[in-house]
């Protein structure tokens, strides 16, 4: 059954991925429409979030950041569709980076790096991020459970030479890396919940306390690499620009979870400044009312 549904709709993305920009969003507003007005996905869940983090806007207010997320998370869907058959030219046009010279640096004192993401605006185009840099690149992320799938949205970062690599396979990953003295970067979208019952550190995300991810900083500290924010910013339709900041230079000068605790509020500046490229989708804050007594 896997590869029925990859047959069947493996040549169906292909052929909206070689669309142009303007036609593909005509199917973004067509994607919106029927994502909010027709089957309102989620819309429950990113209400509830909205409110829960934004408790002094109106309910107008609260609508119209919503419509805007969902304009935006169709626009996403598509961009993501497009990087099937986009050209390198095009990427490195429309996902641009502000100060890659914070990276080179890092290059030039053999320091391999970790980059901290959220959820926001854009991260399915950083994989261009490797015709900048000549780190060995690795992507954490989530196995697909349809293998055939999978093994396209592997090929397709492959393109600019970044390797995915699953949540287990990323410390034996970035051991061998090390052991065999290459700079590597990897990619941590850092700011989602991790299961609340064996999270080490739990943090106020957005004035709500929730359990927090800490893999990036403790791989950090056990493995002596730098790690460095990454913010994205959207500047228009199908254009963003990326922006460095260093977290830690050496993390095993920090106490346990401060740089963590660093990125999240990094996160929530973006956040604050346009809450409609958040992914709202997400139940980030279904763990609120679990927090343990030694966290309280």
């Amino acid at each position: 059954m896997q590869f029925i549904a990859y047959i069947l709709i493996y040549p169906v993305l292909w052929l909206i991925s070689v669309l142009p920009f303007r036609l593909l969003y005509v199917l973004s507003d067509g994607l919106y429409f029927f994502l909010y007005y027709i089957v309102g996905y989620r819309r429950k869940i990113v209400t509830e979030n909205l409110n829960l983090v934004f408790p002094d806007k109106s309910e107008a207010e609260i609508k119209t950041i919503s419509k805007k997320f969902y304009h935006h998370l169709s626009d996403m869907i598509f961009e993501s569709i497009k990087s099937m058959t986009i050209s390198e030219a095009q990427m490195r046009k429309r996902f641009a980076f502000k100060n890659i010279e914070l990276l080179h640096d890092f290059e030039n004192k053999k320091r391999s790096i970790i980059l901290m993401c959220a959820h926001y605006a854009s991260w399915e185009w950083i994989f261009i991020l490797q015709k900048h840099v000549s780190h060995k690149g690795y992507g954490i992320y989530k196995q697909l459970a349809n293998k055939y799938f999978d093994r396209l949205v592997k090929r397709i970062r492959a393109r600019y030479n970044t390797y995915l690599i699953t949540t287990k396979e990323t410390i034996p990953t970035l051991e061998t890396s090390k052991h065999k003295g290459e700079l590597s970067i990897s990619g941590f979208a850092s700011d989602q919940s991790p299961k609340w019952d064996t999270a080490y550190h739990w943090k106020e995300f957005m004035g709500i306390k929730v359990p927090v991810h800490t893999g990036a900083e403790m791989i950090g500290k056990k493995l002596d690499i730098s790690i460095v924010f990454f913010s994205v910013k959207k500047v228009k339709r199908g254009h963003y620009l990326t922006t460095f900041k260093t977290l830690a230079e050496n993390p095993k000068d920090y106490k346990d979870y401060e740089i963590t605790d660093a990125f999240l509020k990094l996160v929530e500046k973006q956040i604050h400044e346009a809450p409609e490229y958040y992914l709202w989708t997400h139940k980030r804050w279904k763990h609120k009312d679990k927090v343990p007594a030694e966290f309280s």
